[in-house]
């Protein structure tokens, strides 16, 4: 891949903040020593590219991106070098992208996949009211609310997870906290599995350093990117149907490999994704953005 490409694959990127519709308030630049910073992200091995990361910043500025988030990071999967950073170490609510952490506590767990739980009235979103497909006395395998949970981003489904967690919702939240302090997460809390709550906290820079590790978990990687499903309610022998949450998933145009989205008011729009671009693995992280998805 030549310069040129790599050029080619930050034009990507800047086209890629009007079709999320980021539309926020417009924050200052990071500073300078922001940009080429190594994020410590695992290396991609055997990548073709023979353009790095250094010397595609050579060429390019990425603060030249009409990026109107308050607080982004995108990173070089492969070399761990940032490409574009804003604030990346200001802690800010996360909202859903909370969930990619459940996801992985409960594949840790190694829990069976089949077993059945059923909706809860205690998992009802007293909080925010937020609406949901899922009703109390429903019934649906582990691997199906995981599934709803991370594509279509279902509140009920993470609490119900969380809540039949062995030891509980408490017991499941800990283990959130320290499998962020595991990775590495110094500037993470969480206090519930489904990010409804502003007191679950990130920084771009931690946020990088989860989706890396949730690229590591097949089922993320498939539940993330599922485009449209459908899950079985086994009570009612009715199907539930779904759509990702990220509509540049329902597309053809990028190759992603994880996608997690997120809003609360404390929050704005959030996202995650990990994609190839340009022949280039890259993580972007963007938090605090206002405005609604557009055409």
């Amino acid at each position: 891949m030549n310069v040129r490409k790599s050029l080619a694959m930050l034009g990507l990127l800047a086209g890629l903040l009007p079709v999320l519709g980021l539309a926020a308030q417009v924050v200052e630049d990071a500073p300078a020593d922001d940009i080429g910073d190594d994020v410590g992200t695992p290396a991609v091995e055997n990548h073709e590219s023979t353009v790095s990361a250094s010397t595609l910043l050579e060429y390019a500025n990425p603060k030249t991106l009409s990026l109107h988030s308050s607080n982004a990071l995108i990173v070089d999967q492969r070399e761990g070098v940032h490409l574009f950073a804003k604030n990346i170490d200001e802690k800010r609510p996360i909202a859903s992208l909370t969930k990619l952490m459940t996801a992985m506590v409960v594949i840790d767990a190694d829990l069976p996949m089949d077993e059945e739980i059923t909706i809860s009235d205690d998992d009802r979103d007293r909080l925010r009211s937020s609406r949901s497909r899922l009703k109390t006395g429903m019934v649906f395998t582990r691997r199906d609310l995981l599934l709803i949970a991370l594509a279509a981003s279902e509140n009920r489904a993470s609490k119900a997870l969380a809540r039949t967690y062995p030891g509980g919702t408490k017991e499941f939240v800990g283990l959130m906290n320290a499998k962020a302090r595991a990775l590495g997460m110094s500037r993470t809390h969480f206090d519930d599995a489904s990010g409804l709550m502003a007191s679950n906290v990130s920084t771009p820079r931690d946020l990088v350093l989860m989706t890396s590790a949730a690229t590591n978990y097949p089922l993320i990687h498939q539940f993330t990117t599922e485009q449209t499903g459908q899950i079985l309610d086994l009570h009612r022998n009715r199907y539930v149907k779904f759509l990702n949450t990220n509509r540049l998933v329902r597309g053809d145009s990028w190759d992603i490999g994880l996608s997690k989205t997120g809003y609360i008011t404390d929050a704005g729009h959030c996202l995650v994704m990990q994609a190839e671009i340009g022949d280039r693995s890259v993580i972007m992280v963007f938090l605090n953005s206002w405005g609604k998805l557009s055409k």
